[in-house]
């Protein structure tokens, strides 16, 4: 039914850094293309629609980016625990861990369609949408939670190709969504006059031929390593094996968004021009966020298959590989981003204070590319010792403790302008990268013989 698991791209030999790059750019090009076409709707709607039009995008695909997280935080279960038997050359719990992972996902994709449904309207009102966006963020959202089964198809696909060592194929997919989703934009926004909600639509559709493609592309080449019938039965270990890892990843980004929308929230009460520029400057820094997300899922896809070879050596030496590339990011893009902040926000919008209020936030925002970096790298190596309850502690704890803090006294104490409340990003994601620095240490210090990610309490 496929090719050999020997064939697919052994992570444990050869240059660490070359394996980081050779996993980091396929999944940053498609990353970047996801986050692209996210911009291209902000974009279009910023070119042809006004504020409120803008404050609705912002906050409905912040809203759905938050339920894409939550969605890929759980398959990190699935990528940890392919990735452990890759790296023992053993196919057949390979075969096992891919089909339990399919199934697993058609029911929670169905759960989570009804429960967004159901909550549509709690949520809008939870994140204190402005009322001249309340309409269009409740249609932008309805379309979006519709297409919940799409959202949790393609990024499950995606996770179990990188699991094996495909990046490309991910790739593949969302730029063939790109594309469409660019073209749908312009189409219904630009020529039909469409309001806000119709990217929305366009996002969907789009990704309903990504998933198409992605069928066929299975179906041609098949995935490289056989799935039985048999392993389509999703097991009562299998779900509790990729749920244990899965579920505090999850939580950890859902909880981390929550406190994104808190601010976004806080942001919303001081007027829809405050709130039209933390959404744009959010989806700059997602842009921003690609090579750190990058090396997060390279070395968790690293480290899992270092793990099951027994080279624990190799997978903390892939950490400390990771946090250099990238720390020399986050220092770049900082202080480029200080020449013309605003011209980079002026690239959305002509509106002069939208501009204003963004270049504002994302002058001090952008030092958060720094610190994210290493607790995103320190996040990747727990979670491939099946250890991710420590990367939901730091981020709760920074989350909580700080970002929304910080972010609520700066709003109140320094309301004529939004520089002081994007320093609570980079100040939490400094308490971040500490309190990873503290965990790793015992970790190091009391590591077992066979981490959890290895021990057999799954298939």
């Amino acid at each position: 039914m496929g090719r050999s698991l020997n064939n697919k791209r052994d992570l444990t030999q050869g240059s660490i850094f070359k394996n980081l790059i050779w996993f980091s750019l396929p999944y940053m090009a498609s990353s970047f293309l996801q986050t692209f076409y996210g911009m291209a709707d902000l974009f279009v709607v910023g070119r042809f629609l006004d504020a409120a039009s803008i404050t609705a995008v912002s906050v409905g695909s912040q809203i759905t980016h938050m339920l894409t997280l939550v969605i890929v935080g759980l398959a990190m279960g699935s990528t940890v625990l392919i990735g452990n038997a890759v790296g023992e050359k053993n196919e057949a719990r390979t075969g096992k861990m891919i089909g339990g992972t399919i199934s697993l996902f058609i029911a929670i994709a169905l759960i989570l369609t009804a429960a967004l449904l159901l909550l549509l309207n709690p949520i809008i009102r939870a994140v204190n949408t402005p009322a001249e966006s309340v309409e269009q963020v409740r249609r932008y959202l309805f379309i979006c939670f519709l297409g919940t089964p799409f959202i949790t198809a393609y990024n499950v696909l995606s996770s179990v190709f990188r699991s094996l060592g495909d990046t490309r194929s991910p790739m593949a997919f969302v730029a063939v969504a790109g594309v469409i989703n660019i073209a749908l934009d312009f189409l219904l926004v630009g020529l039909l006059h469409m309001e806000a909600y119709s990217t929305a639509l366009a996002t969907v559709l789009s990704q309903m031929c990504s998933i198409l493609f992605a069928l066929v592309r299975l179906k041609r080449r098949g995935l490289g390593v056989r799935v039985r019938k048999s392993d389509l039965r999703l097991s009562r270990a299998a779900a509790f094996s990729i749920l244990k890892i899965g579920v505090p990843v999850a939580l950890q980004d859902g909880l981390i968004q929550v406190s994104f929308l808190v601010i976004t929230a806080i942001a919303n009460g001081r007027g829809v021009d405050a709130a039209a520029g933390v959404g744009i400057v959010e989806k700059i820094i997602s842009f921003l966020f690609l090579v750190p997300s990058a090396m997060l899922s390279a070395i968790s896809v690293i480290g899992a298959q270092c793990i099951g070879a027994g080279a624990h050596e190799r997978c903390r030496r892939t950490l400390f590989c990771g946090m250099a590339v990238c720390v020399g990011f986050g220092l770049c893009v900082t202080l480029a981003v200080q020449i013309s902040p605003q011209g980079i926000v002026g690239l959305f919008t002509g509106e002069a204070a939208v501009v204003l209020l963004g270049g504002q936030y994302l002058r001090s925002y952008v030092a958060d590319c720094v610190f994210a970096g290493i607790h995103f790298c320190f996040s990747g190596y727990f979670c491939a010792y099946g250890k991710s309850g420590l990367s939901f502690v730091h981020n709760v704890v920074s989350s909580f403790c700080v970002r929304i803090p910080g972010a609520y006294l700066a709003a109140t104490y320094f309301p004529a302008t939004l520089f002081p409340m994007g320093l609570a990003a980079p100040a939490g994601s400094l308490v971040s990268a500490l309190l990873c620095l503290f965990l790793y240490r015992r970790l190091r210090g009391r590591q077992p013989n066979r981490p959890v990610a290895m021990q057999r309490d799954g298939p």
